[in-house]
């Protein structure tokens, strides 16, 4: 690559970011629905015809903030499992649960207007393309490589499935899950779903006057969705 290609490259880089910022700002104030690319491109100073060099469409911006905030979430919760690594026991699988969930909860804390973009409200007329599957699975990895390590050690013990839900456990652990048992697969899904219930009930405000403490809340409900998975405490 030439300097001049170089200097280029580096120019893009700048602009995107400056653009993502802007959009970033203005979902903030006045949310997803009204994301506007003429109103991103005024504001950090560019004709909308050249903003649509970068973003040839809205959704194509939405694309790029969604796919940046599920992988800022999902690096926050691999980089917590790879801190509590180093100061848990090998088996206290537990610990490790509690520590991703809290790094979950604390990015959407953060980052509530992220939050609300990748878990609020379905934004109109945009639907999100395969692009963003794989940024959005990284939670959800890393909490199943969580369970998949206590299996493998007899560190859990997933709840029975009722035999009406039989085929749909066996669906759901082919689906993303093929090397646990289907209990298992059940457990994870209604536990996933379950911590951002209490992250958005958090970040959505349904705990004002609620609930005070709510760091030592989510401490204790994260723990204790990781127990009714079947993690067992640590010997």
């Amino acid at each position: 690559m030439t300097s001049v290609q170089g200097a280029r490259a580096r120019a893009r880089i700048e602009i995107t970011a400056a653009i993502k910022d802007e959009a970033r700002a203005q979902l903030a104030a006045e949310g997803a629905a009204k994301l506007s690319l003429r109103a991103v491109a005024r504001e950090v100073g560019m004709v909308s015809s050249a903003l649509y060099r970068y973003f040839p469409s809205r959704d194509d911006l939405l694309t790029a903030l969604i796919v940046d905030a599920y992988d800022a979430v999902g690096a926050a919760a691999e980089q917590a499992l790879a801190d509590s690594r180093a100061v848990t026991a090998p088996n206290d699988h537990l610990a490790r649960w509690t520590a991703v969930c809290r790094a979950v909860r604390a990015w959407a804390v953060e980052h509530p207007h992220e939050y609300a973009l990748i878990y609020g409200s379905p934004v109109p007329g945009y639907s999100a393309p395969k692009d963003t599957i794989g940024p959005a699975s990284r939670v959800a990895l890393v909490l199943i490589g969580i369970a998949r390590e206590a299996f493998t050690s007899d560190g859990i013990a997933p709840p029975p499935v009722p035999a009406a839900m039989r085929t749909e456990a066996e669906r759901m652990a082919a689906d993303f899950a093929r090397d646990l048992p289907p209990a298992l697969a059940v457990a994870m899904v209604t536990a996933w779903s379950q911590l951002f219930g209490l992250v958005s009930f958090e970040v959505f405000g349904q705990f004002n006057r609620v609930v005070e403490d709510r760091e030592t809340f989510f401490t204790t409900a994260a723990a204790r969705l990781g127990r009714d998975i079947g993690l067992l405490p640590r010997p």
